[in-house]
């Protein structure tokens, strides 16, 4: 019933525009009748929960009925995350300084909330420090953060301009792993660690570009997808246009075959941090792997699954489902 209820509901909010327009590009792609696609789409949809910018994404139009099978698409996602995280318990993840309160222990950065701080406490936070990283706390997908240099910032002016622009989230600027810098030292290039029942299930690194002074794959950023069990990039990154980088075309770094260092440090970091809200137990965590440990950056009760899966990541043309499905059954809970 409850299936039956979400696609309703999706089929009622549909972008039936944006629908067709997905079903021209894949026609475009492998040259098939729209009308046939279009009931495609609409099989995906009733089978599988997928949408159509799951079936475009994932390439399902090139995928037999097994495959699909394997596909976390968007209706399987939200059935995991009604599953597993009480809605009373997710403002904990979702107020950033609420966040930082409870999972200070693993953040290993400073960091101020300006509407607890007064101008004075503000100002011997500033000190000894060239950039701050400043972030709303009520915007997702790198909306709103910045990365501020204060060197000979008026305290006080800065302080009344943060709070008047809701940045009211401050926080030292997390020193990152050269080999990470190396990639790309514009931003902060962050892990994105999927935890479901206390197991990490997936995970990415997220990577800059364009100069720009966020990772997020929505924002221009690109990413790639790590081995769950050896910390090892063993494919190109992806950037939203589906351009594939070998190499990060602006420092002309080597993205495949990189080890992610410390990577047992940050898996055992990720899953020690499930206990402090057990009542969410299906959480994409961001960590920046710092010069000698990690840094928890943020957790997300909602777990994109746009990231999940994608065509250049996938071996044997599956998708994720079976390996979550595996955690559901052997976690903690």
């Amino acid at each position: 019933m409850g299936k039956v209820k979400y696609m309703i509901a999706r089929i009622a909010k549909m972008d039936y525009g944006n629908m067709f327009k997905t079903i021209d590009k894949v026609a475009s792609i492998n040259h098939k009748n729209k009308v046939g696609i279009f009931f495609d789409v609409v099989s995906c949809g009733l089978k599988y929960g997928a949408g159509y910018i799951d079936y475009y994404q994932f390439q399902m139009y090139k995928m037999n009925k097994d495959e699909r099978k394997t596909i976390i698409t968007r209706g399987i996602n939200n059935s995991i995350m009604k599953k597993y995280n009480d809605p009373s318990a997710i403002n904990k993840f979702e107020d950033k300084a609420l966040f930082n309160k409870l999972f200070n222990k693993y953040l290993n950065r400073d960091w101020i909330y300006l509407n607890d701080a007064s101008v004075e406490e503000f100002a011997k936070f500033l000190e000894g420090k060239e950039f701050v990283i400043v972030k709303p706390l009520d915007l997702s997908c790198g909306k709103g953060v910045e990365k501020l240099r204060v060197v000979n910032k008026n305290p006080e002016e800065l302080y009344k301009q943060l709070k008047a622009s809701s940045q009211t989230l401050v926080e030292e600027v997390a020193k990152q792993n050269k080999v990470i810098n190396d990639i790309y030292p514009n931003s902060v290039n962050t892990l994105r660690v999927v935890t479901l029942n206390s197991i990490v299930v997936t995970a990415y690194l997220r990577i800059g570009n364009h100069g720009n002074v966020v990772d997020n794959f929505n924002h221009g950023g690109m990413v790639t997808a790590i081995d769950v069990d050896t910390g090892m990039i063993n494919y190109p990154a992806i950037d939203k246009e589906t351009n594939v980088y070998e190499v990060h075309p602006m420092t002309g770094k080597k993205i495949v075959g990189v080890q992610i260092p410390m990577w047992d440090d940050v898996k055992k970091l990720c899953v020690e941090a499930c206990d402090v809200v057990p009542e969410v137990g299906y959480i994409a965590w961001d960590v920046c792997l710092g010069e000698n440990k990690p840094c928890l950056i943020e957790g997300n009760d909602f777990p994109g699954h746009d990231l999940y899966q994608l065509p250049v990541h996938r071996t044997g043309n599956c998708g994720l489902l079976p390996r979550f499905e595996k955690a559901m059954k052997e976690g903690k809970i």
